[in-house]
């Protein structure tokens, strides 16, 4: 368990930074990858939560959950980036068609049309993933205490992290582009 716990002490930090390094090559922006980062609290705000009713102590097994929650968690902030990145491109273009200025409240509904293009993907991944692992986590066969382990951080941390690429991002997005329009 030393020697696990060693390993994962670079583990971690090890496997966000390929993450972060990965988000920066792709979007070009650190703020794009702040705010897709920002998933990774939340989702591990949700799978300690889980983790504390569950009874379960940190293990290797709930380490190497953690590591696959930070993956799929940072999916849905990529997922919900890249809706509103195109939401917002539209909007551009659609304001330099016309010959108008773009203002706060085309940004308002450019955002809340790409956010609301990715409600039903991100609940559909929601309701797959949860669905999916909940039996595992509650299973009783050979093997449930390791497979439970790994499944109740990314069950709990995904039901957090949905909510948080719903709402929030959508709204971090919004301040983030609004600063150099009008009002």
């Amino acid at each position: 368990m030393l020697r696990a716990k060693e390993k994962l002490t670079y583990v971690v930090p090890l496997t966000l930074a390929i993450i972060i390094i990965l988000l920066f090559l792709n979007f070009r922006s650190f703020a794009e990858v702040g705010i897709i980062m920002g998933t990774l609290p939340f989702a591990i705000i949700g799978a300690v939560w889980l983790m504390y009713l569950l009874g379960y102590n940190f293990s290797v097994a709930v380490g190497v959950g953690f590591i696959a929650l930070a993956g799929v968690a940072v999916e849905i902030g990529v997922i919900m980036l890249v809706y509103l990145n195109q939401s917002y491109q539209a909007m551009l273009a659609t304001c330099e068609q016309k010959g108008l200025t773009p203002r706060r409240e085309t940004l308002r509904h450019a955002v809340l049309h790409g956010a609301g293009m990715r409600v039903r993907p991100v609940m559909m991944t929601a309701a797959a993933i949860i669905g999916g692992l909940v039996p595992i986590m509650v299973g009783t066969g050979t093997g449930s205490e390791v497979m439970g382990r790994i499944a109740a951080p990314m069950v709990g941390g995904y039901d957090h992290c949905g909510h948080f690429g719903l709402l929030v991002i959508p709204v971090l997005f919004y301040l983030w582009r609004r600063k150099p329009l009008l009002n």
